[in-house]
């Protein structure tokens, strides 16, 4: 595995991304000779184009004759320097921006969209959104999507001590990183006074986005009650009984179009535990398999 993405890295070229407003998101474009088609990997919460889980479906999917492009969010992948302004989760435009601009730029094969945790809740907003402009996505797959965000944060905070702090630890290095970046605009201060991921959520919700209250932030990007009333782009949603951050309950509350199709595991925990070095191998071959049978 480390073989191959060393090659899939070793063959990347980055591209910077123009998303209108001024905001530019940094991917790495993997071309293949005569592609089948292009597949763009969204990364989880503080990962990035380079966690190994992107990496390992990449390197999957170049194998199996597929062009590769590893988007980086906003604040992610060492890029706070690219934006003023804080990443946050409703950020679809922009995200949604990059998304059709890599299609314009790479016309060639099928389109597909793979995403892991919030990657995966990015992928489906991108589908929900692309009929409206008219950006064809033969295949959108949801590895482990987060469905409801209250959930997820109160199950960051109440569950296994291992998964918050290394969410807060992570979160705090990027947005330190971010007020070095931009000094005159960002003084966080001791961000260890906020002890939980909720707190700190609410914090910056309240000063550094357009929401009043953290409920409205966190409602702002939840794919339940009806919001995938609409979906028509083929969209596949793998989850895990025992994902100890994306509760299994949450896929009641959702809508269930033709479009859907939901995959559910006993096992798996949440894509395979938090940037895991060894990569469970089935949910790689599942998407190979996937994009094999529907592109």
């Amino acid at each position: 595995t480390l073989s191959k993405a060393a090659g899939l890295v070793a063959e990347s070229r980055p591209e910077l991304i123009d998303c209108g407003d001024g905001v530019r998101l940094l991917g790495y474009l993997s071309r293949v000779p005569e592609p089948r088609g292009l597949v763009v990997l969204l990364h989880g919460w503080e990962g990035s184009a380079d966690s190994s889980y992107v990496l390992s479906a990449g390197s999957a999917l170049r194998e199996a004759g597929f062009s590769v492009f590893r988007l980086n969010f906003r604040d992610h992948g060492q890029t706070q320097a690219l934006n003023p302004e804080l990443f946050h989760s409703c950020r679809i435009d922009e995200v949604f921006a990059a998304v059709a601009r890599i299609r314009q730029s790479h016309p060639e094969g099928g389109f597909a969209i793979v995403g892991q945790s919030l990657g995966g809740n990015f992928a489906i907003r991108v589908a929900l959104r692309a009929p409206e402009v008219g950006l064809e996505i033969d295949r959108v797959i949801a590895v482990c999507p987060v469905l409801r965000p209250h959930s997820t944060i109160e199950a960051l905070d109440r569950g296994l001590w291992i998964y918050q702090r290394y969410f807060l630890s992570r979160w705090r290095r990027s947005l330190r990183d971010k007020a070095k970046a931009f000094p005159d605009l960002y003084r966080f201060g001791d961000l260890r006074r906020f002890p939980t991921l909720t707190a700190t959520t609410d914090f910056f919700v309240r000063h550094y986005t357009e929401f009043e209250t953290l409920d409205d932030y966190l409602n702002g990007y939840a794919l339940t009650g009806g919001v995938l009333s609409n979906l028509t782009v083929p969209t596949r949603m793998i989850l895990a009984a025992d994902d100890p951050v994306i509760p299994i309950a949450d896929i009641d509350d959702i809508a269930r179009p033709p479009a859907l199709e939901i995959e559910t595991s006993a096992y798996g925990g949440h894509c395979g535990f938090v940037d895991a070095w060894v990569r469970p191998a089935w949910i790689d071959r599942a998407i190979v398999a996937d994009l094999d049978r529907t592109i």
